[in-house]
């Protein structure tokens, strides 16, 4: 992880899922200088100080919502990796202020606190639900890349602050998941299932690590980074984890797909496609970072066809039934060890 050695990396949200995590990950595997973690929760702040146990990580109670915060928070810092947000669908729909608040009114002052004290890379972890939004929670997580690739644009006059985004799918082992809650509800007799025809693209929290490392490594500005994430039914994972199980259809909740996009045909129309990701260009180039970055992309990578879009009903790959338990089984792994 050359892209952190001596760096001073700091995690919005730090105290979720992806960042308790994402912290442990680089702590064991870099050589950073300090690692901050920013959350708005002082108790499991103080579960993760004693769990890490390593003099490189501090903790600012905070929350994204406060500016001057932010500001202060960001004093010194060369990497911000934004993770806090509001995510669950349903609470959202019913919150839609709340959700406004943190996840567009946040992101703008996580933008202003990075070009204000010279940050050099900030990565906004997004979701699959920003990708044509039918929910709350996808409008502003789109808005949140929006603002994000926008940024480049008010920091273009230094050309020193740069922003990009990446975007994924479902994180076996992310809290709240509907895999967690079968691991953990084992032997339940029934289960509850809103449409039969629904799927899902999934990653493990290595994979999310990967698309994140890969985009600080590689971001010149401007750019949106999606993994080729597999894809599975619901019924298929109900199978392999509750199969003795009975199931109820209920019907597709508020705010609820019945497939997902990671890439639209809209995007893929400047987008290239790389290895093992997908990288959305920036439309506006605002910057000689940009323009390198879009000779660099379009040289390493390869367009895509006409009318090319990546959902998870169609041309992502399926997930085989041996990949989802070797996931399910590193997340039990993880269970026991928290």
């Amino acid at each position: 992880m050359k892209e952190l050695q001596d760096k001073t990396v700091l995690i919005t949200g730090g105290t979720g899922s992806f960042g308790r995590n994402f912290a442990k990950h680089i702590l064991a595997h870099s050589k950073l200088k300090k690692l901050i973690i920013f959350s708005r929760d002082e108790l499991k702040q103080s579960q993760m100080e004693v769990e890490m146990n390593d003099n490189r990580v501090r903790f600012f109670i905070g929350d994204v919502r406060d500016l001057p915060r932010l500001q202060r928070a960001f004093e010194g810092v060369d990497i911000v990796v934004h993770a806090a947000a509001l995510k669950q669908v349903p609470a959202l729909e019913y919150n839609p202020f709340e959700a406004v608040k943190t996840n567009i009114l946040g992101s703008q002052n996580v933008i202003e606190a990075a070009i204000d004290n010279g940050v050099e890379r900030v990565v906004l972890v997004s979701t699959d639900k920003a990708a044509m939004p039918v929910n709350l929670y996808g409008s502003t997580k789109l808005c949140a890349e929006k603002l994000f690739i926008a940024g480049n644009a008010y920091s273009s006059s230094s050309g020193k602050t740069r922003f990009s985004a990446v975007r994924y799918g479902n994180v076996v082992g992310s809290r709240g998941s509907i895999v967690e809650k079968l691991i953990l509800g084992k032997g339940a007799h029934a289960v509850h299932i809103t449409d039969e025809r629904m799927t899902r693209f999934w990653i493990d929290l290595e994979q999310a690590f990967s698309i994140v490392l890969f985009a600080l490594e590689h971001m010149e500005g401007g750019e949106i980074f999606i993994p080729k994430a597999p894809a599975m039914k619901l019924t298929d994972l109900f199978d392999i984890l509750a199969p003795g199980a009975k199931r109820k259809v209920i019907g597709i909740r508020p705010g609820e797909k019945v497939h997902e996009v990671l890439l639209t045909k809209e995007e893929a129309r400047h987008a290239v496609e790389l290895k093992d990701y997908f990288v959305i260009l920036p439309e506006n180039v605002v910057s000689v970072g940009q323009e390198r970055g879009l000779k660099k992309f379009l040289k390493q990578g390869k367009p895509l066809k006409a009318d090319f879009h990546f959902t998870s009903d169609g041309t992502a790959k399926r997930m085989s039934h041996k990949d989802l338990l070797r996931m399910v089984g590193q997340m039990e792994k993880a269970l026991v060890r928290a």
